[in-house]
């Protein structure tokens, strides 16, 4: 903003300098248009002078024959006389052409008399001498007739020739000062438009190694982003590790005390204990999952899943907060909505989610409202509206807008009251939109708020449902009693968990702390499937897993299972060997299903 005068002032200056050099070529034009005229009035004066001299010299040679011829009694020397007195009238002519609009012009009369007298006078003389003889001749030339008219002729051309001698040495002086003058004015001009066409080069060139500087600057400085984003995942990553891993172990040791027999206080202690760590781990993934969308870094997945059974699981999930606030909570899927539908499940299940999750906090009495509608259906995609509607504290008009902003709720006293971090809206609206739809609301103080989802989903290809069907009904055949699992597992805790899960599923298992001991174990004995966790000391899960592909040659399942739960670690596992990816806190159900599936493969590779 600083450099915008200086910008200016160049490009004026820039624009002055090529106006001075247009100026200078039009001076130049005028000072050669006047030299010409200078020139055109030097040469006029010149041939005038030259006429002048010439009219003279050509009377004189007309005379001096004439008096020679006299003298010497020879007629010889007259027979040019005719043809040079025809030379003097015709001087005479050019003469008065060149005078006539000068100031000159009033002696042309008095000469032009003076030359026919003598003219006349000269003729009188050859005829007298033709006629009667030399002496009469000679006695007519004695009158000094002759001699006057010729020194009269000779003082108007003299008159004449003086004036126009100081006229001619005028127009020399005058060209000489034009010339001067032009070449001064040339390059005053010159100088002044270099300079300003130099200062403007100079300055374009230096706002030029500006902005490559600027440019080099932001280079560097969108390196240093993506290195701080880099790093911003790496310790994402590192976080995400560090606080699941001892979240898998609270969380999954509350589930199995839950089912242990427990005083009414031990009930409550222990279900608050859980509670607090699904509020946390609810927590860590928003925080994630925001910095996955902010990162470029979700990537949808197509699957077919059954929306009824989606949204019947994801109301029963709410079941018991909704007792707890004697609230109801109903859902509804219109008739007309194709049940099986293709599009990425878990990113619906999450909108639902905290839009339910959201609405059934914020309201104290009445209830919350689920319902799918249909607003259009093509040959292949549909598109479907949901609402959900509650009967909750509302949201002021002028609130509205701020709070699908990050870290925004409507009110201050909001998260003392309710709790939450206000990321649950701002990622509910990034999802929606990243699958091409709108997220809008509807809301009035103490009147409740309603929540409207647009979004588009692909029918599903029936073939492809009916493979999918098959063999899942193939896996669904596995006996556990078949399957044993290696299981590298470095934190105790963990280790613990997984033991008692694999014992209440009758699952033979072999658990080992690191890389190492888990290679050791598979060259001892045959395994169904591996679980591998990432991090673990002296030998990690990737490097294990490429051993055991490389130089085992085994294509044993091997399940990641890991507290990474950055996007693009599932990709980045099975790149490098692994067959699937599951993350901590490990869910029972994924688990069991995962343990299921792929340990068919391993008893029927």
């Amino acid at each position: 903003m600083q450099n915008r005068p200086y910008h200016h002032i160049a490009l004026w200056g820039f624009l002055i300098g090529i106006l001075f050099i247009v100026f200078i070529q039009f001076l130049s034009g005028r000072n050669i248009n006047h030299l010409t005229q200078l020139n055109t009035s030097l040469l006029s004066e010149l041939r005038l002078q030259n006429d002048l001299h010439r009219l003279e010299s050509d009377l004189l040679i007309v005379e001096s024959d004439l008096r020679f011829a006299v003298l010497s009694n020879d007629s010889f020397f007259l027979k040019d006389i005719e043809l040079k007195t025809a030379n003097v009238n015709q001087d005479l002519k050019s003469m008065e052409r060149l005078l006539q609009h000068d100031r000159h012009a009033d002696y042309l009369p008095k000469l032009h008399s003076l030359i026919e007298q003598k003219i006349a006078f000269n003729d009188t003389v050859a005829t007298t001498f033709k006629i009667n003889g030399k002496e009469i001749a000679e006695a007519l030339i004695g009158t000094r007739t002759g001699k006057v008219l010729r020194d009269s002729i000779s003082s108007i051309i003299n008159t004449i020739d003086k004036t126009k001698q100081s006229e001619l040495i005028a127009i020399i002086n005058a060209n000489e000062r034009s010339g001067i003058q032009a070449r001064l004015w040339g390059f005053i001009m010159g100088v002044i438009a270099c300079g300003l066409l130099v200062f403007a080069f100079w300055y374009i060139l230096n706002l030029s190694s500006k902005q490559q500087k600027m440019i080099a600057g932001l280079n560097e400085s969108e390196r240093k982003i993506k290195e701080a984003s880099s790093l911003k995942e790496q310790f994402l990553a590192n976080m995400s590790h560090e606080i699941r891993t001892p979240m898998n172990a609270i969380i999954g040791f509350t589930n199995i005390l839950k089912r242990t027999s427990l005083e009414t206080d031990q009930r409550i202690y222990v279900q608050n204990i859980h509670s607090a760590g699904e509020n946390l781990l609810a927590l860590i993934n928003d925080i994630l999952d925001l910095s996955k969308i902010e990162a470029g870094m979700i990537q949808l997945e197509e699957t077919n899943f059954s929306l009824r059974s989606l949204v019947s699981s994801i109301a029963a999930m709410f079941d018991e907060k909704i007792k707890e606030k004697s609230l109801y909570l109903t859902s509804e899927v219109k008739e007309e909505i194709p049940d099986i539908l293709t599009g990425d499940a878990v990113r619906l299940t999450q909108i639902l989610v905290n839009l339910l999750s959201n609405a059934i906090k914020f309201t104290e009495v009445g209830g919350v409202k689920l319902i799918v509608d249909l607003v259009k259906i093509e040959k292949e995609k549909v598109k479907i509206k949901i609402f959900i509607i509650d009967s909750g504290i509302g949201i002021a008009k002028e609130k509205q807008d701020a709070i699908f902003e990050r870290f925004q709720q409507a009110e201050a006293e909001t998260t003392r009251r309710f709790g939450g971090t206000g990321l649950g809206l701002s990622i509910v609206k990034q999802l929606v939109e990243l699958q091409g739809g709108s997220l809008s609301m509807k809301s009035e103080t103490g009147k409740g708020s309603e929540f409207i989802v647009d979004i588009e989903y692909k029918l599903p290809d029936e073939e492809k449902m009916l493979s999918d069907a098959l063999a899942a009904a193939e896996i669904n055949t596995v006996s556990f009693s078949e399957v044993k699992v290696l299981i590298a597992e470095d934190n105790p805790m963990n280790q613990q968990l997984i033991k008692h899960l694999m014992k209440n599923w009758a699952i033979k298992h072999t658990v080992v702390s690191n890389g190492l001991e888990a290679i050791e174990a598979l060259r001892k004995e045959n395994f169904s499937l591996i679980l591998m966790d990432i991090q673990m000391p002296d030998m990690d899960g990737y490097t294990a897993t490429a051993v055991i592909r490389a130089e085992l040659q085994s294509q044993i399942p091997i399940i990641a299972m890991t507290a990474h739960a950055m996007m693009g670690e599932k990709e980045k596992c099975i790149q490098l060997g692994m067959n699937d990816y599951i993350s901590k806190p490990l869910k029972e159900t994924v688990l069991y299903n995962i343990i299921a599936q792929y340990s068919y493969q391993g008893i029927n590779p």
